[in-house]
């Protein structure tokens, strides 16, 4: 028995109903050339039939699941899903698909539904802060560049003056990309500037960006900010933090990238990435496998925010599927 009709049947039973999708891919082997691919994350309170009704939205409009996640924590009566499907747009317009969806998330009372067709939909716009160091900067427009970052990157925020002749300033340059000097001191962060420069962005990326915002530029901008540090904290503070930890001996060293929220480096956490370091390193390759995991680390953690994989679990984590 199709595994999909079973999903949508009335007659199966109310156990497939509830959820039987933990991890389910559906092979697809359609050669339509007009097929494209969509995304739908939903979060709502749990209850039973929502993916026998996620799954009738789809199928009710000739799309195909191509594979499936769902999450509901034993403590809490709530509900998580991914869904990755095919479908004809000249069958399911992009509008129309908008507003299916939007009657599941009233159905449901869903606090989160969000479908993206990255084909046809715009690219997230973002804006990039960076202070001195600039190697997390340049992984970015490297990939962005190569066509492995989904985002348009508008503009690069710095409180640290490149010279005309920096890497950086050249590549920006080259792509069209504008280039911000903003110089802060203790009692000045420009904050009010930086707003007016990244009001109509998706989304903001600190990419070693050595300032902290308060909660009033928070709220103002009202929208997501991704950050990355090392993973030496909070043990090394300060200055010369992988010094400090070289010279301590440490035998993992890592990265952490999160959500920027009004505590310090205490946002709901991304992604996580760890090295072993050992007695054959040198201060050089010590440094240079940290900041190799902060370039990866941010990269994976912005992809998987464009490929919506990321969602609120309560106030201090995230679901990452």
């Amino acid at each position: 028995m199709n595994l999909l009709w079973r999903l949508v049947s009335p007659n199966f039973g109310p156990q497939f109903a509830k959820r039987s999708l933990k991890s389910v891919k559906i092979p697809f082997g359609s050669s339509s050339n007009s097929l494209v691919h969509g995304i739908h994350v939903f979060h709502c309170p749990d209850e039973v039939g929502i993916v026998a009704k996620l799954s009738e939205c789809i199928a009710s409009r000739g799309g195909n699941i191509l594979n499936a996640d769902v999450f509901v924590p034993e403590d809490k009566n709530v509900f998580y899903s991914r869904s990755e499907f095919a479908f004809d747009p000249a069958k399911w317009p992009r509008g129309q698909m908008d507003e299916d969806f939007f009657k599941l998330s009233k159905m449901f009372n869903a606090m989160k539904s969000v479908v993206r067709v990255p084909e046809i939909d715009p690219k997230y716009k973002i804006a990039v802060l960076a202070s001195k160091q600039d190697h997390c900067l340049v992984d970015l427009l490297h990939r962005w560049q190569n066509g492995r970052l989904p985002v348009d990157i508008t503009s690069v925020i710095s409180n640290h003056d490149r010279g005309p002749d920096a890497h950086v300033i050249r590549l920006l340059e080259r792509h069209g990309i504008p280039y911000y000097y903003l110089p802060t001191t203790m009692g000045t962060k420009r904050e009010g500037e930086i707003l007016k420069l990244v009001h109509d962005t998706d989304f903001l990326v600190l990419a070693r960006y050595m300032q902290v915002f308060s909660a009033e530029f928070l709220e103002c901008y009202g929208k997501d900010i991704i950050n990355i540090h090392h993973g030496l904290l909070p043990s090394f503070k300060g200055g010369s933090p992988s010094k400090q930890a070289f010279e301590a001996g440490v035998k993992l060293i890592g990265a952490t990238s999160h959500f920027v929220s009004e505590g310090l480096d205490a946002g709901p956490i991304i992604e996580q990435m760890v090295e072993r370091v050992s007695h054959r390193d040198n201060l050089r390759s010590f440094i240079q496998k940290s900041e190799d995991l902060e370039k990866q680390c941010l990269a994976k953690a912005i992809k998987s925010y464009c490929d919506l994989r990321v969602l609120p679990y309560g106030k201090d984590k995230t679901v990452v599927f």
